[in-house]
């Protein structure tokens, strides 16, 4: 196969209504609008449109769109090849040697992949890095399989700048108001039922605590601002001009909070929600230990997802030993592996409430008293859930 199977560039004379979507040569550039083009980026993400991916699994792994689905034209040997080709001999023979490669059986099992993703989402747009050659050669062989389909002009770098834009303007654009609180009072349970409330741990994919891990790992750091991105979009579009966040650091696991962001918290005026003690720990034991369980046994079946579950929780106790002291970390320890015991004996899991009110007593809840006395000055409000709803509802 050679370069010039891809034929030539359509009349440029030819109506737009009828005409097929570009061949990917070295042709004449087109003059006129192209139906199966768009740089509409805004409307695309605001409509949650299906975008195929068709860049290497390693570029789609640092970072994608927002409902992308990878289908790459190349994989990442394929692609490594050819990046060499083209430092060492040019352009051209890149292009030959990436034909090649994706030549024969290759190419069309690519091609009925991407097929069953136009036939599942007639409405999506497919990209590549910069919207070049990639997408072109998969936009033609879709044609040429009788599925022309739309493609994203600039592709992901263009429509990445977008959504960092949306962050850079859309943050300092709204009021915003930190929801704080001791471990346990239900933020998160709260913030989830405002219109306003924007979930950052839930974006994040980490609960925001020293045992905060969830199984599931956390998106890219990319993944993680283009979803933030899109919320801020969309509440634009539905005229939500307030922001509500939960009281973080600058990270929620390995997810770096954006400095516009964060510096906009730093400011923002602060209400504090409480709850009962014997209500926080049962909140706590279902978030941390009933809720996690499941999940590894969902994801890991019974027996795995319980020892990696109890893995977990000890690795996570580990973690904040240095500033729990010796003393209190082994005396922690004991009871959580009591605890372990009778729920893998019996399972039975109240036993986890002693470790997780030594924990709230000895650790959390002096740490975050200690952070309400610097920041008394912004608290506007406190109360229980009910109070704080009816107060963040009516700002």
């Amino acid at each position: 196969m050679s370069a010039n199977d891809f034929g030539r560039y359509p009349d440029p004379e030819a109506s737009t209504e009828s005409r097929p979507p570009p061949n990917p040569t070295t042709a004449t550039q087109q003059t006129g609008p192209n139906p199966w083009e768009t740089a509409e980026y805004g409307a695309l993400l605001q409509q949650d449109t299906p975008l195929l991916d068709v860049r290497a699994p390693v570029e789609f792994a640092k970072g994608a769109l927002p409902r992308a689905v990878n289908l790459p034209l190349m994989n990442d040997d394929e692609r490594h090849q050819v990046g060499l080709c083209y430092q060492q001999k040019g352009q051209q023979a890149a292009i030959d040697l990436g034909l090649a490669l994706v030549s024969g059986t290759t190419r069309q099992e690519r091609i009925a992949a991407w097929v069953r993703f136009v036939q599942a989402h007639p409405g999506g747009h497919l990209y590549c890095f910069r919207g070049g050659l990639r997408s072109r050669i998969v936009q033609h062989w879709l044609a040429q399989a009788g599925y022309p389909y739309p493609r994203i002009v600039g592709g992901y770098k263009a429509v990445r700048h977008f959504l960092l834009d949306q962050l850079q303007q859309g943050v300092p654009a709204r009021s915003l108001t930190v929801l704080g609180g001791l471990t346990g009072t239900g933020k998160t349970e709260l913030l989830v039922q405002l219109a306003s409330g924007l979930d950052l741990e839930g974006y994040a994919g980490h609960r925001g605590s020293s045992f905060g891990k969830q199984v599931r790992p956390q998106p890219s750091q990319i993944d993680f601002e283009h979803h933030l991105a899109l919320h801020l979009l969309k509440s634009s579009r539905e005229s939500v001009p307030h922001l509500v966040v939960e009281d973080e650091g600058q990270f929620i696991g390995r997810c770096a909070l954006p400095p516009v962001l964060y510096q906009h918290m730093q400011q923002a005026p602060l209400v504090w929600l409480e709850d009962a003690f014997d209500h926080r720990v049962q909140r706590i034991l279902h978030s941390y230990v009933i809720d996690l369980h499941q999940d590894f046994v969902r994801l890991q079946g019974a027996d795995q997802g319980f020892a990696n579950f109890a893995q977990h929780l000890r690795q996570s106790l580990s973690g904040i030993a240095k500033r729990l002291g010796g003393e209190r970390t082994q005396r922690l320890r004991q009871q959580m592996e009591s605890a372990l015991s009778v729920q893998a004996e019996q399972g039975l899991v109240t036993g986890h409430r002693v470790w997780i009110e030594t924990l709230l007593h000895d650790y959390y809840d002096p740490m975050y008293t200690y952070q309400a006395h610097r920041k008394e000055a912004r608290i506007i409000f406190r109360g229980r859930a009910p109070e704080v709803l009816d107060y963040l509802r009516g700002q």
